[in-house]
C-alpha cells in the first residue's frame, strides 16, 4: 500500500509541477485566465476615466469585470476588448421589472441589446443580497424580476449568450463549519428553492460573497490568520469527508456547495462574486494592512491557477471576482470600507499581486511560523470506501500543493 500511495504521489506531483510550469508561461505570455475577474464599483469621486481603466485592464490578466449598475460609459469604453462583462439592476428597479414586462423589456434593450456584441455583456445580475434585506415584498418580487429580464433577453435573441442571475451574502448559510454541513438557513429555503430552479433551468450560476477576512476578523487568532491568508497551518478537519481543509476560501466555497447539494441542486455552478481584503483599517480594526491584502490576493489568484480547484470541486477554478479594482473613497463605515483597491486612482498597483502582463511578478508575502498541529480526531472504524478514497486522494494533493507551492510566484 506504502508503494502504491508513493506512486500516486509521485505521479500526482509532476502533473502538478507541469500545471505550475504551464501557468508561468501562461502569465509571462501575458496571456489571461477565464475565471479572473474584479468588481468595479463608483462609490468614489476621483475614479480614472472610463477609458482609462479599459486600457489598464487590458493590460492585466483579469478577463471579466462586474459593474454594480450597467453605466454606459464603461460598457462603451470596454468595446472590442474581449473582457466579459457583467452588468446589474437595481434593488429598487426589481419592482418594476417584476411587474411590467415592458419595463424588463426596454431595460435589456437599453442596456444590453444597444451594446452587444461588442461589449462583451456575459451576465445580468437582478439586485445584490436581496433576500438579505429583510423587505419582504421585495424578496418576492425577486423571481419574477429575473424571469422577466430573461424573457426579454430571449425576445431579443441573447437568451443564450447573457444568462440571469442575482448575488447573495454568506450568511444565508446556517451552518458553515464543517463544509460538508453547509446548509442554508430554513427561513430562506422557500425563496431559494424558486431561485435555485430557475438558475437550474437557464444554466445561470448561484452568486455568492465568501469573505474569510470578515471571519478572521470574527475569529482572530493567529492560526486562523494563517487559515485565512492560505499561508502555512495545520488544517482544519471534516470529519464527515475525512477531508483536512488547509484554506479557508475552499471551506467557504465548499459550504455552499454542500448546502446546494442538499438542497437537490447538484448542477448549479458557483460564482465568488465578490472576495476581497482591505489593506488599510482604523486603529482598532483587526486584520486589515497592506501585507495581509497582498497574501490573500497573492495566494488566491495563485490558488486559482493552479486549477487544483475545491475539494468537493476539484480540478477546476472557480470564476472569481475580486474587490475591488479601486477603492471606494465616498463609502460609508469603518476606514476599511474604502481601502479594497487593487489599484489607485493615478492607475498604479497598491500592491503588486501578480496581475500584470508585464511580466512583473510579486514578492511571496513572508509567512508566520505555523501553529502547532492539533491532534486530528481518529477516522470511524468502519467508514466507507468513498470517503476514505477521497481523504487519500485529498491528502495527496495537499501534499503536492505543499511541494509545488514554491512554483506559484516564479
Amino acid at each position: 500500500m506504502f508503494d502504491s500511495e508513493l506512486r500516486e504521489l509521485i505521479n500526482a506531483s509532476v502533473v502538478c509541477l507541469q500545471f505550475q510550469i504551464r501557468n508561468q508561461i501562461t502569465r509571462k505570455k501575458g496571456e489571461s485566465q477565464s475565471f479572473i475577474g474584479v468588481n468595479y464599483g463608483q462609490v468614489a469621486y476621483n475614479l480614472p476615466s472610463p477609458a482609462a481603466t479599459a486600457k489598464l485592464l487590458q493590460s492585466t490578466s483579469i478577463q471579466k469585470v462586474r459593474l454594480y449598475g450597467s453605466d454606459p460609459a464603461i460598457i462603451k469604453a470596454l468595446a472590442n476588448t474581449g473582457i466579459g462583462i457583467v452588468i446589474g439592476t437595481a434593488n429598487g428597479d426589481i419592482p418594476a421589472l417584476a411587474s411590467d414586462t415592458n419595463f424588463a423589456k426596454n431595460w435589456v434593450s437599453t442596456n444590453v441589446v444597444a451594446y452587444y456584441p461588442s461589449s462583451k455583456i456575459i451576465l445580468i445580475n437582478v439586485g445584490n443580497e436581496v433576500i438579505m434585506s429583510g423587505d419582504k415584498i421585495l424578496i418576492t418580487q425577486l423571481l419574477p424580476a429575473m424571469q422577466n429580464v430573461k424573457n426579454a433577453l430571449d425576445g431579443a435573441s441573447l437568451g443564450d449568450k447573457v444568462k440571469v442571475s442575482t448575488v447573495h451574502s454568506m450568511a444565508l448559510l446556517k451552518q458553515s463549519e464543517p463544509p460538508s454541513s453547509g446548509i442554508f438557513d430554513p427561513s430562506f429555503v422557500d425563496e431559494l428553492k424558486g431561485l435555485l430552479a430557475f438558475n437550474d433551468a437557464t444554466g445561470s450560476p448561484f452568486e455568492v460573497n465568501p469573505y474569510p477576512y470578515f471571519a478572521y476578523r470574527r475569529d482572530p487568532r493567529p492560526e486562523t490568520l494563517a487559515f485565512c491568508l492560505f499561508q502555512p497551518n495545520s488544517g482544519r478537519f471534516d470529519a464527515n469527508t475525512k477531508i483536512n481543509y488547509m484554506n479557508m476560501f475552499d471551506a467557504q466555497v465548499d459550504a455552499v456547495r454542500s448546502a446546494l447539494n442538499v438542497m437537490g441542486f447538484k448542477n448549479v455552478e458557483i460564482v465568488v462574486a465578490e472576495t476581497g481584503w482591505p489593506y488599510k483599517g482604523d486603529s482598532d480594526e483587526v486584520g486589515p494592512s497592506v501585507e495581509n491584502a497582498k497574501a490573500y490576493n497573492g495566494n488566491l489568484i495563485a490558488h486559482l491557477r493552479s486549477m487544483v480547484g475545491t475539494p468537493l470541486m476539484p480540478g477546476k477554478s472557480v470564476d472569481t471576482y475580486l474587490f475591488a479594482l479601486y477603492d471606494e473613497d465616498l463609502k460609508p463605515g469603518p476606514t476599511s470600507e474604502r481601502s479594497f483597491g487593487l489599484f489607485k486612482s493615478d492607475l498604479t498597483m497598491t500592491y503588486d499581486i501578480g496581475l500584470s502582463n508585464s511580466g512583473q511578478t510579486p514578492v511571496t508575502p513572508a509567512m508566520p511560523k505555523p501553529p502547532v498541529t492539533p491532534v486530528m480526531p481518529k477516522p470511524p472504524v468502519t467508514p466507507s470506501s468513498q470517503p476514505k478514497k477521497a481523504a487519500r486522494q485529498w491528502r495527496i494533493l495537499n501534499f503536492v500543493i505543499g511541494a509545488s507551492s514554491l512554483f506559484l510566484f516564479i
